[in-house]
């Protein structure tokens, strides 16, 4: 993949982002398919009789199900359908005829970027300064954290 492919239109850069080829997703589908191949719903049925832990083995499905469901294997940038599918900001870019959020004169005032504030904060609004600065091919060596927490 190339830093065009790698570098989302909202300029986020993909391989730093924990759903792009999530390892933890394909072992949740593993521990899934487990688990289903075992027949462990039945067991955990009986098991909870004896073991309060097992009260929770629903929630445990639908948060390894969670966990399944959000890997992303092909970027927007490499024609993928973005974090989540049905991007706004897809769209806009697509609509505008433009690379990307980096070349509109909007950007810094964009409300279509404000779902991605509480995962990657600041970042997004720099990263497009950074990509505007440098260019699609260069601006990944200067680019902001993917996550505040990190």
């Amino acid at each position: 993949m190339t830093e065009k492919d790698l570098t989302g239109y909202c300029g986020l850069y993909c391989a730093d982002c924990i759903r792009y080829k999530c390892k933890a997703s394909d072992l949740a589908d593993a521990l899934l398919d487990e688990v289903d191949n075992d027949h462990f719903r039945n067991y955990s049925n009986v098991k909870h009789a004896h073991t309060k832990e097992f009260e929770n083995f629903d929630s445990l499905i639908a948060s390894l199900k969670s966990i399944s469901g959000i890997k992303c294997v092909k970027p927007c940038g490499a024609g993928g359908d973005g974090c989540g599918g049905a991007c706004k900001i897809i769209k806009c870019v697509k609509g505008m005829n433009l690379d990307g959020c980096w070349e509109c004169k909007n950007f810094e005032r964009c409300d279509k970027l404000d779902f991605l504030i509480p995962f990657h904060g600041d970042s997004i609004i720099s990263n497009l300064r950074i990509i505007k600065k440098h260019g699609i091919a260069a601006w990944s060596k200067y680019r902001d954290k993917c996550y505040p927490w990190l």
